[in-house]
């Protein structure tokens, strides 16, 4: 039987839970975007806050693992896990600043296969914060991990239809490059979150 010495010390949940909470928050002010007579430069300023919320919370987990002797499982997954959660944060706030800065706004409508990528950061976010807590136990995270994987296949099916339609000639040239470079954005906040489910699994892994 394989006993393992963990220290009592919580705080590196705490920071995950934390930076996990804070994509909840950066996919709704996202979502925000759209509602009609939305505060843009307010929503990109906020999500601006929750980057360097984040940024914050990163800073405090590598503080803690070159100030703690026993990590509760190895120091290189912690730094995996909160890089790449700090990667997410990193694409929505891109994504909102792009659509801010270069006035797609304006737009009649933002392409609906948008709203669609916007929609499944949302659903990995909230599912990414249900699950971080459970990482001190261990415990029914599979379903977590193979839900986000697949929400990513949701996220890149939008992803490909939205050049679909952004190439199509509904929309002006000089438009066009400036939404693809959202979607790119958007789709790289999708793998992200992947990524992060894909880290979590290895813990989990190693820990059983």
């Amino acid at each position: 039987m394989r006993f393992k010495f963990r220290p009592s010390d919580d705080s590196f949940y705490e920071f995950f839970t934390r930076a996990a909470d804070n994509l909840v928050r950066g996919t709704e002010l996202l979502s925000e975007l759209a509602l009609p007579g939305a505060d843009i430069q307010s929503i990109s300023e906020r999500l601006g806050d929750v980057e360097h919320d984040s940024d914050k919370i990163t800073h405090e987990v590598y503080s803690k693992i070159n100030s703690t002797f026993i990590t509760p499982f190895d120091r290189e997954d912690i730094y995996r896990l909160a890089s790449n959660l700090d990667d997410v944060i990193d694409h929505i706030e891109a994504a909102g600043n792009l659509v801010y800065l270069y006035g797609l706004t304006k737009l009649p409508a933002l392409p609906r296969e948008m709203h669609e990528l916007v929609a499944v950061l949302d659903r990995q976010a909230k599912l990414t914060s249900d699950a971080m807590p459970r990482l001190k136990t261990m415990k029914d995270l599979k379903e977590y991990w193979v839900e986000c994987n697949r929400l990513e296949n949701d996220g890149d099916r939008a992803y490909r239809m939205l050049l679909v339609r952004l190439f199509s000639g509904e929309y002006d040239p000089l438009n066009v490059l400036k939404m693809k470079e959202v979607a790119d954005e958007l789709e790289a906040a999708c793998d992200a979150f992947e990524h992060v489910a894909n880290t979590i699994e290895q813990i989990s892994v190693k820990e059983s």
